[in-house]
């Protein structure tokens, strides 16, 4: 084994290192292994800390960990328990014992996992998935276990199956090589690519599939790079048949000097990883995901119409296979934010700030009050300043700055208007509960979007007049 120990000392939190000092106390080893090690190794701060104890009784350990914090057995059935409340960090740590795995089903689940606290070092790595996460690091010795030269892969940029015998066995692995590369910029090794290649990765559930998928495009530089394996190791078939079309759909050579759909979408996708670091995690994920879908009707529509390639109506075609990718993908709401439907206006829009600014003479406030609505405009901006600079050459993506500093000052960059009328309001005036309610209630909410009504006392006055006038009672 390779014993390493010019690694400066990681600083760790004081929680976990009194967890290992106890460990130590009852004759056991705590090793901090993972990617923990990883991303320490390539400067990365440290967030996930997972914990391998060596030499601890699968029977002493909950007894051991409760006295640090709360035991959650989670994770039991594959030897893992989650430890949370540990001084100085936050959220659970992953604590295990040493495993050996054996396939004995289909899919992700379908593995045995038998803990031996006596298993030696180089056996428990065996079982990791490639030689980058198979490091474990000595906190007491302040050196690296590397059985497998991991860090001589990191270095070389290379992401190396552990063992190829094994690898297979669990069909995820592949949707991790691709996030993997794309998050580390890594040269996934020959054989590696092609055993990820042959993956069944019909078997996994939807979860684990979108799992990875969130992975390579929230936390990676250029998603194209997972994007480009999946196409080239025939996965997109499973994982997001939705997008193959894309590279046989040719686009007009004067916009798009980049080649076919599926080129352009990728080079967005880059676009859009530098424009979400502001953004919490549901909207970073509509933003991408729309990124992702924002030309899916392009297949459908596209014609060569006078020596020109069009592909007109696309953004209403790209809906319906948006919808698919997303029913594939199970993604519905996230920390009670309506992702979906944000990624659907977005797709369904995402030509509007270019329309907009290039008609910008005679666009009114209405239209983007109007537009808000329909999804925020502030990921929308962001959607077409990808679109548009996703394309090989020199574009300039000054509309979309004109839009976004549009929809700020107007103040819906985030959320339409709030509407001034209530209901509460038009039954103070003697209308009955009843249809008529909601009807008055939108009548005012346009003239409002439009700029007439622009305080509480301005609606009930648009209100009072609408019902004055001769149409109303018939109306009601």
């Amino acid at each position: 084994m390779v014993t390493q120990k010019d690694m400066p000392a990681l600083v760790l939190p004081r929680g976990l290192l009194a967890l290992i000092d106890s460990v130590a106390a009852e004759g056991g080893q705590a090793l901090l292994v993972g990617g923990a090690v990883r991303d320490a190794l390539l400067g990365l701060p440290l967030k996930d800390y997972d914990i391998e104890i060596y030499g601890i009784p699968e029977e002493r350990l909950p007894a051991l960990l409760d006295r640090h914090g709360k035991v959650d057995a989670v994770g039991q059935a594959f030897t893992v328990l989650k430890l949370s409340g540990l001084d100085g960090l936050d959220g659970a740590l992953d604590v295990s014992l040493p495993r050996r795995d054996s396939k004995v089903g289909p899919g992700h689940r379908g593995i045995a996992v038998n803990g031996d606290p006596e298993l030696p070092v180089e056996e428990a790595a065996r079982r990791r998935d490639f030689t980058i996460n198979a490091m474990l690091y000595d906190p007491a010795e302040r050196r690296i276990l590397d059985p497998f030269h991991g860090r001589r892969d990191l270095k070389d940029r290379v992401l190396r199956a552990v063992d190829p015998a094994t690898f297979t066995e669990d069909p995820l692995r592949a949707l991790r090589a691709v996030q993997f590369a794309a998050r580390f910029d890594l040269r996934v090794e020959p054989r590696t690519a092609e055993l990820c290649a042959v993956m069944p990765l019909h078997e996994l559930p939807a979860e684990r599939v979108f799992t990875e998928m969130e992975k390579l495009i929230l936390r990676a530089a250029r998603p194209s790079v997972g994007l480009r394996l999946l196409s080239n190791w025939g996965l997109l078939s499973v994982v997001a048949p939705e997008l193959i079309p894309l590279a046989e759909t040719p686009q007009d050579p004067f916009w798009h000097p980049e080649g076919d759909v599926f080129t352009h979408t990728l080079l967005c996708m880059d676009q859009a990883a530098g424009l979400h670091a502001d953004l919490d995690r549901p909207r970073a994920l509509s933003l991408m995901l729309a990124t992702l879908c924002h030309d899916l009707g392009k297949p459908s529509t596209t014609a060569c119409e006078g020596g020109r390639i069009r592909s007109l109506n696309h953004e209403e075609a790209g809906v319906s296979p948006t919808e698919s990718l997303l029913d594939r993908w199970n993604v519905h709401t996230l920390s009670g934010y309506d992702v979906r439907s944000q990624i659907l206006g977005l797709v369904a829009n995402h030509l509007k700030p270019m329309q907009f600014f290039n008609d910008r003479e005679r666009i009114t406030d209405g239209a983007f009050r109007r537009l808000a609505r329909k999804c925020e405009l502030e990921l929308l901006g962001r959607v077409a300043r990808a679109d548009c600079l996703g394309r090989v050459g020199r574009f300039d993506a000054a509309a979309m700055d004109w839009f976004l500093d549009k929809a700020r000052r107007l103040d819906v960059s985030r959320h339409p208007p709030e509407p001034l009328l209530r209901g509460r309001d038009v039954l103070e005036m003697g209308i009955p509960s009843g249809p008529a309610v909601g009807r008055l209630l939108r009548a005012v909410y346009e003239r409002q979007l439009d700029g007439d009504v622009a305080s509480v006392e301005d609606a009930r006055a648009e209100a009072r007049r609408i019902l004055a006038s001769p149409s109303s009672g018939k109306e009601r």
